[in-house]
């Protein structure tokens, strides 16, 4: 007999098994983005700036960059491509949100991407 928790994650895992590859590092990518953009001051609305937070933007540019990098090959150009210029609009915005610039190459995920002016 199995319960209810046990049959859920018999779906669960019977779902996710059906998700490509591709999909679940764009979703993946997708999350990172969406929260990085958030912490750079971009959301929507007059409260924006309430949600600047550089350090945490900074995890997930990185974080986001290792992911966009290290995926790249796998998930194909057009994927790949959208993707980069994400991650290069938000390393822009990072720049432009900081008080005092981090160097070329120093920025958030400019270890996997290079310099980005």
């Amino acid at each position: 007999m199995s319960t209810t928790s046990e049959k859920n994650a018999g779906d669960a895992t019977r779902d996710i098994a059906d998700v490509a590859a591709v999909e679940v590092i764009t979703t993946a990518a997708v999350h990172l983005m969406s929260a990085a953009a958030v912490k750079c001051g971009l959301a929507e609305g007059d409260d924006a700036s309430e949600h600047l937070d550089l350090d945490e933007a900074r995890k997930l540019i990185t974080a986001l960059a290792a992911l966009v990098t290290a995926s790249a090959p796998d998930i194909g150009n057009q994927h790949a491509r959208s993707l980069r210029d994400g991650l290069r609009s938000l390393q822009l915005a990072f720049r432009e949100a900081s008080v005092i610039p981090d160097a070329p190459g120093d920025g958030p995920g400019e270890k996997y991407t290079g310099s980005v002016v």
